[in-house]
């Protein structure tokens, strides 16, 4: 990998001599504008608007545009003036954990790669600094006329510049969210989190540019002289206005394309989060008086049955004995009259 900027990592009284390399590459494909009529390539010249005429590179200079529309020059001169003592110095300035890192600050990548022997040790020695500390280091660096504001991490073995905007670049974002009050429910936050975990995670590694995969063929198919393959056209699904419908319709559909069954939706149990339902006290005092009118129902029940079997046993009794006693007065009345 070929070296953009050479200098090196401040680190207090130790200085680290470093390269500056590309971590990232685009592979998009550009286009050139042409004329449709013949195929001819579309040049722009560089041309002084008071002379009318093409200038060349060397002819070039830099320019501030004033708010009245006055041009000011600026020389090569007056920029070598400026207080910028990060011209050639990546100068470490804190050691902040990553997780204080806005990812909206995140600019262009690098990699910094040691600048020889000598720098191998304290190239090292920072390294492993940053792995231990479970931090990163906060940097300033000039880079193509300006002073920047980097973040040193280690990636693997070897350490990673990331171009940070300033904080006053980043924009806050007033006045985007919904201003119409809106009630989510914990149903509909239910099925988003199944939705969630029916897709799942992914291996980045997998994903690819598929557009440009079918830009690829039809720049090769036009090469060849043949037509370009078409594209199917996408599903068309009829627009959903019910979210919850469409939740469902989601999860269902997320988790045929992973080849699993749709069957029902199925309800995740209640998570317990700052979105549970709050307890709901009058269900359960009716809860509680309903068991208790249940229990008082049921043992009057049994007092019931309880009463009538004992009357009847007492009959049984009674009946017994007025049996047992007419029985025992005609047997006395018998011998009476034998005698």
């Amino acid at each position: 990998m070929r070296s953009i900027w050479n200098g090196a990592i401040s680190f207090g009284l130790v200085s680290i001599p470093i390269k500056l390399v590309n971590a990232t590459e685009s592979h998009s494909i550009s286009f050139r504008q042409i004329h449709t009529e013949d195929g001819g390539r579309i040049r722009y010249r560089k041309v002084c608007e008071l002379e009318d005429r093409e200038v060349t590179q060397s002819e070039i200079g830099k320019g501030y545009e004033d708010a009245d529309g006055t041009i000011i020059p600026i020389t090569d001169e007056d920029l070598s003036h400026l207080p910028l003592p990060t011209a050639r110095t990546i100068e470490i300035v804190a050691f902040v954990p990553g997780d204080r890192i806005d990812p909206l600050q995140m600019d262009a990548a690098y990699y910094l790669q040691a600048g020889g022997a000598p720098a191998a040790k304290p190239y090292t020695l920072l390294r492993e600094a940053l792995k231990r500390s479970n931090k990163v280091a906060i940097a300033k660096y000039a880079l193509r006329g300006r002073e920047r504001l980097g973040m040193l991490r280690v990636v693997e073995d070897a350490i990673a510049l990331h171009g940070l905007l300033w904080p006053d670049e980043v924009r806050a974002p007033e006045g985007l969210a919904p201003d119409t009050k809106v009630t989510v429910s914990d149903k509909e936050l239910d099925l988003a989190d199944a939705l969630m975990d029916t897709l799942g995670e992914i291996d980045l590694d997998e994903l690819h540019d598929e557009y440009r995969e079918a830009l690829e063929e039809v720049v090769a198919a036009k090469a060849a002289g043949e037509a370009p393959p078409e594209s199917p056209e996408p599903a068309r699904s009829g627009k959903v206005l019910d979210l919850m419908a469409a939740l469902e319709k989601s999860v269902r559909d997320a988790k045929e394309s992973r080849g699993e069954e749709p069957g029902e939706v199925q309800q995740l149990p209640q998570r317990k989060s700052a979105r549970t339902a709050p307890k709901q006290t009058g269900g359960k005092k009716s809860t509680a008086r309903t068991a208790g009118s249940t229990t008082t129902k049921k043992t009057a029940a049994a007092k019931k049955t309880t009463a009538k079997s004992s009357q009847g046993t007492k009959k049984s009794a009674a009946k017994k004995t007025t049996t047992a006693k007419k029985t025992a007065a005609k047997k006395t009345t018998a011998r009476k009259r034998t005698a």
